[in-house]
Order: structure tokens, then sequence, then C-alpha cells
């Protein structure tokens, strides 16, 4: 049996397990329990598909047996294989913690009851973009997980959330119109979506029509990426959202956007006809998102921004169109997902410790939570890019493909890059400094679970559960509940992968450089999809 055939499972088996998860909607445990063992299925054999693309290389699955261009083909390769192992294992630990809120909370009966089947509904359309071997398929992804991300930013239905909802519906529904248009105008210029057939046809319409429909793709998939100008949305929309929400968010969606452009730019639209055009891009997307980043007192909005401007390396990375420079990407893609995500979730431990994400009203949590702040220390050094951690990996191999490029644009993305990576050390250590780091009396109105006062007038922690109050200076602020294992757990096993990615670095470039190689040379992609020597013989007619 051909391991690749078991590719549609990873897109069938979280529809399947949602379709089951919501017919249990009153049996929260049996729920659960669905929800966690579906994940768990899924990535074991999206890794099997990974270790099969490493001996079998570039697969393609027809689905109905189809044959490409006309039915539904789905690709595994090393880059999309990667995307879904990596996916899928935070994923699986973002609901673990979920699900240890939700027990924790008692709110089973609540709007969490449909967090379940509506969370595996976004994995089954981000494993289908992943595997998407045409336009529209790609879109059906896009919009199944976005239908999903409305659900579930809106859990609770709080005011802020509902408002947040609106604009990140309005903005997504805009970036999917102008998608749905770019396909309508492809195939009126080809006859044809498929993507492979399309790395083929496109070449033989004029310049100009070939640049219209690849900036209109590039736009549209900027905004699902939150590239800059289009990432005015993100900052107001993901910190509303619940801690597991904004954390599987924050680390996927965005993404799933890198992910199109990356393909779309490699398969489609190979050359550098617009690489200037995207090192711009990447230079604004990182120095605006950092600078935004600094002027932040939220430590949910500050990640935002940091989420934005980190975008802007794998821009950088593509920009270069390099074996070098997009093998970088690719795992700096993996790095950002992981890491990302670790720290949303650890921030959810900060606001439920604390009482609030906000640092100014935070302090002494070291002291209070030291799993706490190792938790947090370790990823947000990560992110910084500080030796010997992925971050500063993935940045080196950044910044290596610029300095070998040589123009004087990838000279000032190096800069820039470097100017980035040390303005998000200013930042974390801003947090680390006030939440962590001072004393709880340093704090402006601190919470009283960091600070009750003795007779001497000393400063003591306390291990009760503090409500929410209704009156005087802490009014409106959060209950402040001290960390249940079961949210503990999954954040420690998610810091893990990411120091994970620093142990097993060789492997993974290595694997990252072979699929960089097989994207710029095309040939293994379109044969797997339209039959050995298709390219050649694509390129042998006049």
């Amino acid at each position: 049996m051909n391991i690749a055939n078991l590719a549609p499972l990873a897109v069938v088996l979280p529809f399947l397990g949602a379709a089951l998860a919501f017919v249990l909607i009153r049996h929260s445990r049996s729920q659960r329990a669905v929800s966690i063992t579906t994940l768990s299925v899924t990535l074991l054999i999206e890794v099997f598909l990974l270790v099969n693309t490493s001996t079998q290389g570039t697969t393609a699955v027809f689905v109905g047996n189809w044959a490409a261009p006309f039915g539904i083909t789905m690709v595994v390769d090393q880059f999309s294989a990667l995307m879904l192992v990596v996916s899928s294992a935070v994923s699986l630990a973002v609901l673990i913690y979920a699900t240890g809120q939700g027990m924790t909370d008692g709110d089973e009966d609540g709007p969490i009851s449909i967090f379940h089947p509506t969370y595996l509904i976004l994995v089954a359309g981000v494993s289908n973009a992943f595997l998407a071997g045409d336009l529209f398929n790609l879109y059906v992804g896009f919009e199944i997980l976005l239908t999903a991300s409305y659900v579930l930013m809106t859990l609770g239905g709080t005011t802020p959330r509902i408002r947040a909802g609106v604009t990140y519906v309005v903005v997504s529904v805009v970036s999917s119109m102008l998608f749905l248009i770019s396909i309508g105008m492809i195939y009126a210029a080809t006859g044809t979506i498929n993507m492979a057939d399309l790395s083929l046809k496109l070449a033989d319409i004029d310049h100009g029509t070939q640049m219209i429909l690849h900036l209109m793709l590039l736009v549209a998939f900027g905004i699902k990426a939150a590239v800059f100008p289009l990432s005015f949305w993100l900052p107001d929309s993901y910190p509303t959202a619940p801690a597991p929400v904004t954390a599987v968010f924050a680390g996927l969606l965005t993404k799933v956007g890198v992910y199109a452009m990356v393909r779309t730019e490699t398969l489609l639209f190979p050359g550098d006809r617009i690489n200037t055009l995207l090192m711009v891009v990447a230079l604004l997307t990182m120095v605006v998102g950092i600078l935004g980043a600094l002027a932040q007192s939220d430590i949910k909005r500050m990640l935002s921004f940091t989420l934005v401007s980190h975008i802007g390396y794998m821009v950088f990375g593509l920009a270069v169109s390099t074996v070098i420079g997009l093998g970088a990407a690719v795992y700096y893609v993996a790095h950002h997902i992981t890491v990302q995500t670790s720290l949303f979730l650890v921030t959810g431990l900060i606001e439920r410790r604390g009482g609030t994400a906000n640092m100014d009203r935070l302090g002494g949590l070291a002291k209070i939570s030291p799993v706490l702040a190792l938790l947090f220390f370790i990823p947000g050094m990560n992110l910084a890019g500080i030796p010997p951690f992925s971050g500063f990996l993935g940045k080196l191999g950044l910044l290596q493909a610029g300095v070998e490029l040589g123009t004087p644009i990838a000279y000032v993305l190096v800069g820039a890059g470097v100017l980035t990576s040390l303005i998000t050390l200013l930042a974390i250590a801003r947090v680390w400094n006030r939440a962590f780091w001072r004393r709880p009396e340093d704090a402006t109105h601190p919470d009283p679970i960091l600070l009750v006062k003795k007779e001497d007038g000393s400063a003591i922690r306390t291990s009760s559960r503090v409500t929410a109050h209704s009156t005087g200076r802490f009014a409106g602020r959060k209950p402040v509940h001290l960390l249940p294992r079961t949210m503990v757990g999954p954040t420690i096993g998610l810091v893990a992968l990411g120091v994970a990615l620093t142990v097993l670095a060789g492997p993974l470039f290595t694997l990252s450089d072979q699929a960089a190689q097989q994207m710029l040379e095309r040939t293994p992609y379109v044969d797997a999809v339209l039959g050995e020597g298709a390219m050649e013989e694509a390129e042998a007619t006049p």
C-alpha cells in the first residue's frame, strides 16, 4: 500500500471527528476523548506521510480516481507534509490546553461545548489548504478554516469579541472574494485551475495578464498572511478571543496564507519579476510590526504585533528565491508556528494567574510561579533569536541568503532583520522586567493575588482563588486561579517542541533545503500530478 494514499485522511478524519463530537455535545467527557483521539491519529498519519516523502518523493492522490487536471488532486511533498505535521502537533497541544481549561472552569455546558467540533473543522480546513493541488480546493480549504474561525473568535458572545469578529469577518470576506475573482480570471485565461497544469499554461499568456493575475493572488494571500500594509486587522482581532483560540490563530492561520504565497510564487509564477516588491513588503512588515509591539502594554497585543513583524522574515526568504533563502523560510515557518503558539498559551496562563495580561499591572510572577517564568523565558528568547535556539538558526539562514544575493535591497533587509531581532528582544525583555522580575508593589494597581500586605508591611502571595471584583479599584478584573496541570502540561510540551527544533536543526534544515530545491525546480510537483516527463515535454513544445 502506498502511504501517500492516506493523505485524504488528514482532512476526512477531523471532519468525522467533528461530526461525532457534535453528536456527543451533551457528553463532555466523550466529546473530549473523541477530539483528542481524532487529532492524535491524524498526527500519526501525517508523520507517516512526512517520512514517506523522504523515500518516495512528491506524490499525488486523485480523489475519486479522476485524473488531473479534471478531478480533485491532493499533493504531498516535503513542504506540505512538514506543515501538516507541525500544524497538527500544535493543534493537538492547544486542544489539550483548551480541554484542561474547560474542565477546570466547569464550563462544559457553556459555549465550550461547541468548541470541539468547530475546532476539528478548523484543523480540517488547514489540512485541506496544505494538500490542495488546485486553486479552487485551496479556496475551499481557506473557507472551511475561516468559517470555523468566525465561530471560535466569538465564543462567549462578549462585546469586544463580537466587535473584533465583525472586523475579522469583513476583512476575510474581502480577501476571499478577491481570491475567488482571481480564480475565475485565471480559468478564463488558461482553461484550468489545477496548479501543476497552470505552471505550464500560464507561461503562454501575455506578460501583462500574467502580472495582473499574479498581483491579485498576492494581495489576496497577503491579507490572509497579514503582511504590511494588509495587516491592520490582526492586532485588534486576535487578542480578544479566548487564550486557546488566540494561540491557534496566531500559530496557524497566517501561516496558511504564507504557505499559499510560497506555493503560488514558486510553482505558478517562477522567476524574479516581483522579488524587489516582495523585499520591500518584507522590510516594511518587519519594521512596522516590531515598532508597533514596543508601544503595547498588553502582552497579547504585543505578541500580535511581533506575529506581524516575523511574517516579514518568511516573505524575506521567499523574495530571495534561492535554495538557501527558501529553505530557511520553510524552517522559520515551522519554528514560528511552534514558538508563537507557545507564547500565546503562556500568556493565557499569565492572565489566569495574575488576573490580567496588562504588564503594567503585573509583577513578581517569577517568584510566585517559577515554572510560568521559565515557560515564558524559553520561547521568548527563541522568538528573539538568541543563540542557540531555532529562531537564531532560522534568522541566520535568512541573513546568509541575503548576503549571498548581494543586492542593495538585500543588504538593507539583512540590516532590518538584525534590527527587528534586537527590538524583539527588547519587547520580550520589557515583559520579563515588568511582569516577572519587578516587585508586585511597584506595579500600577497590582492585583490582590500578587500583593497581600502583612502587618509588618511586607508582601506575601496568596494561594486562594480570587474572584472577580465588583467594586473598588479592582472592579471588572478577571477571576484569578492557580495553574492547573491540564493547562501547564501541553504548554510544557509545546515549549519542548520548540527546543526540539533546535536539537534537530540539522535534519530539519536538510529537509527544508530539499523542500526548497523541489519547489524551485517545479519538476517533481508537476510530474507527480501530470505524469512522468510532463515538465520536459511542455518545455520541449515550441
